[in-house]
């Protein structure tokens, strides 16, 4: 039986990303242990789960990247949640924000950037969100590791669908923003099973649902 697992950065007010989705914010406290954390993370997906907007900005960027995350975001299966044809779509804020920010790594061979794409050119497409991912649970295999897009994650929580948050927090208040649990109009208690503190003030915490 597989969980799925949200992953995610935010604000200590709360917010996934800027008032446009900006998520330039998230960088600066990225040390060491807050990048193996995010990296061990990823690496425990089966298959990476997103929405259609996330999906084409990975597409436009992790093949020809040499970051450690680039290894498990190309080299692991993709579940991409779409009612409309995958196509081609604008890049988001997010997508630019973090392409600036991001350091110059080492370039890639142009057969390493072909072997990369082709990782990316067949994704399983699904477009019943609960019905989909309660049947891919009930497989065997490695977790579900879900990618925001605010919006796409307010959906899976909004239906039930979180099995544990892994939420890295990051020491900055952004004011305005785009927040995660705003599909909440009461209180939803969340239990807290691991805490880590970086150097640079991030915090990775680890919750079950309440």
């Amino acid at each position: 039986m597989r969980k799925l697992i949200l992953k995610m950065s935010m604000s200590l007010d709360g917010f996934v990303g800027g008032p446009n989705g900006e998520v330039d914010w998230i960088f600066p406290s990225m040390d060491k242990g807050a990048t193996l954390w995010t990296l061990e993370s990823v690496w425990m997906a089966g298959f990476h789960v997103m929405g259609r907007k996330t999906f084409h900005d990975m597409a436009a960027f992790w093949p020809y990247s040499s970051e450690p995350f680039a290894a498990p975001m190309n080299a692991i299966p993709k579940l991409v949640f779409t009612r409309q044809e995958l196509g081609t779509a604008e890049r988001t804020k997010a997508f630019e924000t973090a392409s600036a920010a991001r350091k110059e790594e080492r370039k890639l061979s142009d057969a390493e950037v072909k072997a990369n794409l082709e990782t990316w050119k067949d994704p399983v497409v699904a477009t019943d969100l609960a019905g989909e991912i309660e049947r891919r649970k009930k497989e065997q295999g490695k977790d579900l590791v879900a990618h925001g897009g605010a919006s796409f994650a307010r959906s899976l929580i909004k239906l039930g669908l979180i099995d544990e948050y892994r939420l890295l927090i990051h020491p900055v208040v952004l004011g305005r923003g785009l927040p995660l649990f705003s599909v909440f109009s009461e209180k939803k208690p969340l239990k807290l099973i691991s805490s880590t503190m970086f150097p640079s003030g991030a915090v990775a915490n680890v919750y079950l649902p309440g």
